[in-house]
């Protein structure tokens, strides 16, 4: 059922089957406000990423470039869905874009849109059609946005403009700061476009550069929106392509994701245990727990190395979104629609960032406390943690922190 408690953040159509209730349709004053209230709150975002005051109403207009291409990006997705509804005649509501002017907690400024469905999707040909046309439309945008930040990247001196105390460091900026996660499209596409003439930004500044910065959230928002559940477009899509077994899909996916954010959690768990304490309940669970949390971070360290916010996504589609699909009608939606379906399943996979966004604070040296107990294997390990690169206010998860060299055989 078609519900706004369905509507989950980002870019999002929520639509079915089955009867619905009929939503009031609003003027389209209301679809203009709501869009010029995203594009002030874009631009609030966007002045805080060139390093300017966002509560300073004449700093916005350092984010009038980066809230621009926003914008374009969630329109193009929305818009998608909207002309595909109406080419099956199905009532679609324009889309609903949603502000949210909250300096420095609100990173990108915006949850978002949606739109609404007022009517029956009548078969699972116009299901998947008004589902993909939105990723496709708004992954092709963003691709565009990304390539052109690649080409157009300026010199370094742009990025020593923001950060005047970057120059102490050369061309390499901290290891600090907030990183955008990894993905499979993007070292193909840096390899290919990034003008040798500029200076390519690491992860953690990629956020001072709006092409590059709208263009990775784009992909990142495509792929949330690929998740393959419920009222997700990846949910329509699969439903369409493959019917009842996208409940199965959609279960395996969750899990998937359930797991990346458990292992997030071990990371974090991880840094608690390893740091000193005086405490004898502390290091009781440090000389249980630690061997084994230390044996994960030497042999599969990419366990710890998943976006904590999975596990709000695993409660949110769990709980509110759902998994299952309500059906549709029809049956199979043709060999040129099948393609289409996989392709979009493609742009999943290569735009999906398993450690979404992640902030590494500055370094610390840890200091480590030494057991006194002669024969235990506790004393041996943190005698030998020193040894290893590891900081204390640095996530684990995100940071080469155990020497390489260093043999299993050293600590057990």
């Amino acid at each position: 059922m078609s519900s706004s408690r369905q509507d989950p953040p980002y870019s999002q159509s929520s639509f079915n089957s089955k009867p619905i209730k009929q939503y009031k349709k609003h003027s389209i004053i209301t679809h203009i406000l709501l869009f010029l209230g995203t594009f002030a709150s874009s631009m609030m975002a966007g002045a805080a990423w060139a390093g300017q005051s966002p509560l300073e109403i004449t700093n916005w207009v350092y984010g009038f470039t980066y809230a621009s291409l926003l914008m374009i990006f969630l329109s193009a997705h929305e818009f998608g869905h909207y002309i595909a509804a109406r080419l099956h005649k199905v009532d679609a509501s324009l889309p609903y874009f949603i502000p949210l002017p909250i300096p420095f907690a609100s990173m990108f400024g915006t949850l978002g849109a949606y739109i609404r469905t007022r009517s029956v999707i009548p078969n699972r040909k116009a299901l998947f059609d008004i589902g993909a046309a939105g990723p496709l439309a708004g992954f092709i945008v963003c691709l565009i946005i990304f390539i052109i930040g690649l080409v157009q990247l300026p010199s370094i001196d742009y990025l020593y403009s923001i950060h005047p105390e970057y120059r102490q460091y050369g061309t390499n900026a901290p290891l600090w700061g907030i990183y955008f996660g990894d993905t499979l499209l993007y070292p193909w596409l840096a390899s290919i476009f990034a003008s040798p003439h500029g200076y390519l930004p690491p992860m953690n500044e990629m956020y001072h550069y709006p092409f590059l910065c709208v263009g990775w959230f784009g992909m990142f928002v495509t792929s949330l929106n690929m998740l393959p559940m419920g009222q997700l477009d990846g949910g329509h899509i699969t439903f369409a392509m493959f019917g009842s077994k996208q409940s199965i899909i959609a279960r395996i996916s969750w899990w998937i994701i359930f797991s990346l954010g458990i292992g997030s959690f071990l990371g974090w768990f991880y840094e608690q245990i390893v740091v000193e304490s005086p405490g004898e309940f502390y290091t009781t669970i440090q000389s249980i727990l630690l061997p084994t949390f230390l044996w994960i971070k030497l042999h599969a360290p990419w366990i710890y190395n998943g976006w904590n916010g999975w596990l709000f996504w695993a409660l949110i589609t769990r709980f509110f979104i759902k998994l299952d699909h309500p059906p549709v009608s029809g049956d199979s939606i043709g060999p040129i629609r099948m393609t289409l379906g996989w392709l979009s399943l493609c742009i999943f996979v290569i735009t999906f960032a398993y450690n979404g966004m992640y902030e590494i604070p500055k370094q610390e040296d840890i200091i480590h406390r030494n057991f006194d107990r002669n024969t235990s294997k506790e004393k041996k390990i943190i005698e030998l943690l020193p040894q290893m690169d590891i900081y204390h206010d640095i996530k684990t998860t995100y940071c080469y922190s155990l020497n390489p060299c260093l043999l299993t055989s050293d600590i057990f």
